[in-house]
């Protein structure tokens, strides 16, 4: 009998953005969870995030921002993801400082799931689960 594999996760923090204590927490809860989570760090691009979740086979890409450039950064990790023709087979996540407002126009350009400032642990962690759970495919 095959143990299952552990959902991968590759985090990062795209562009200038230099605060990073909300990531790494996110990062230990999700290890707590079981998942397998790889954190890039702070001023990668999308380019580079992208090759890593393709090297890694990964489940999901979580981003977090901050700086307020969700929008212009997400556009371009997004067109990287459908470049390389990983829509639908890997959730896109980002967390941070998004405002409401925002949400909408995130989700029509492919983001999964967005997650503001102050977003529960155990919500982020449902999600996945939720959303990977008996081979669905992200959206």
């Amino acid at each position: 009998m095959t143990t299952p594999k552990p959902t991968k996760i590759i985090l990062a923090k795209l562009g200038l953005d230099g605060h990073d204590r909300g990531i790494k927490v996110i990062a230990k809860a999700l290890e707590k969870a079981g998942m397998d989570v790889v954190y890039m760090g702070m001023r990668v691009t999308p380019e580079q995030v992208v090759d890593r979740a393709q090297r890694e086979d990964a489940d999901v890409i979580g981003i977090s921002l901050l700086s307020g450039a969700h929008k212009p950064l997400m556009t371009r990790l997004m067109k990287v993801v459908d470049e390389r023709e990983m829509r639908g087979e890997t959730l896109i996540l980002l967390g941070g400082t998004v405002p409401d407002g925002d949400r909408e126009a995130l989700e029509e350009i492919g983001v999964d799931g967005v997650f503001p400032v102050g977003s529960s642990l155990r919500d982020i962690e449902a999600f996945i689960k939720e959303r990977l759970s008996d081979g669905a495919e992200p959206s």
